[in-house]
Parts: C-alpha cells; sequence; structure tokens
C-alpha cells in the first residue's frame, strides 16, 4: 500500500510539471501585451526572452546614419521608412520571433505595427535604444546567456 501511494505521489508531480511546463509554453507562444497586436517589453526583458530562444532576428529600425553610429551587434538595419517595402525580401517568415527597436521607441512602435499589418505573427517591440542595451549589459555582464550568443553571432 505505501508503496502505491508513493507511486501516485511521484506521478502525480510528474503530471503536475508536465502541466506548468506546458502552461509556460502557451505563455511563451501567446504573450501579446493586452490592446496590441505584438509584445512590448523594455531592453531587460528581451533579454530575458532572448537568452532561451533562437532563431530570431534583431531588427534596427533606425535610419541607416544612426545604425551605422552604433547598434546591437548582429541588428540588422530596415530603416522604418523602408520597412514596408523591404520586409518580404529582408523577412522572409512571418511566423520567425522578430525583434524590433529603434534610437527612438516611437519608430519601434510604428515598425512593430506595420510588421503586423502586413501578417507577421511574432513580433516583440523593444521599448528602449542602444544606450538601453548597453546598460543592461553592463548590469547583465556575469550573464553567460543572451550578450555572449549576441557576441558570438548567434541571435539570428
Amino acid at each position: 500500500m505505501k508503496q502505491s501511494m508513493k507511486a501516485m505521489y511521484i506521478v502525480g508531480s510528474c503530471i503536475i510539471l508536465v502541466l506548468l511546463f506546458s502552461l509556460y509554453i502557451l505563455y511563451r507562444t501567446i504573450r501579446p501585451t493586452p490592446g496590441l497586436p505584438y509584445e512590448s517589453v523594455d531592453m531587460h526583458r528581451a533579454a530575458e526572452y532572448m537568452q532561451f530562444e533562437t532563431g530570431y532576428l534583431l531588427v534596427d529600425v533606425s535610419e541607416a546614419s544612426v545604425y551605422e553610429r552604433e547598434h546591437i551587434p548582429d541588428a540588422i538595419n530596415i530603416p522604418e521608412a523602408d520597412l514596408v517595402g523591404s520586409a518580404a525580401v529582408e523577412l522572409p517568415d512571418p511566423d520567425q520571433m522578430i525583434y524590433v527597436y529603434s534610437d527612438d521607441t516611437v519608430g519601434s512602435r510604428k515598425a512593430a505595427l506595420s510588421l503586423c499589418s502586413l501578417g507577421y505573427t511574432n513580433i516583440t517591440q523593444i521599448e528602449g535604444n542602444t544606450q538601453d542595451y548597453w546598460k543592461a549589459a553592463k548590469e547583465l555582464e556575469t550573464d553567460e546567456g543572451f550578450f555572449q550568443r549576441i557576441r558570438m553571432g548567434r541571435a539570428s
């Protein structure tokens, strides 16, 4: 009798873990910010997301001159003004995870809305700019996840 109770306890614990993991996966797939068709996060939250995700693109929608002056490593540049015309070529997979940031939050919000209206389904708009990235990198420099992967070029 004791062994069957122990077995039931183990099976019950496993079921609870599977359910929790399933809920986490569901949350990661359906996570738009309420009222928006995309997720909007600060640079720290973006770093947390990118620690566990692979195959994403990091898109800087700043003007080319701003991008050339400073950008997050491995980010591609598609200026917000060119996004609608360039998206199909530069971002061929509408289901790929795409992180969008800019030198100003207004530009990245517009870009995220534009991408959603074009049918892209997995957009995360990052509140903040390149300076916020470097601040987050400094604060999280002991983290061996996101920032090391960025330096190694595994972000995209």
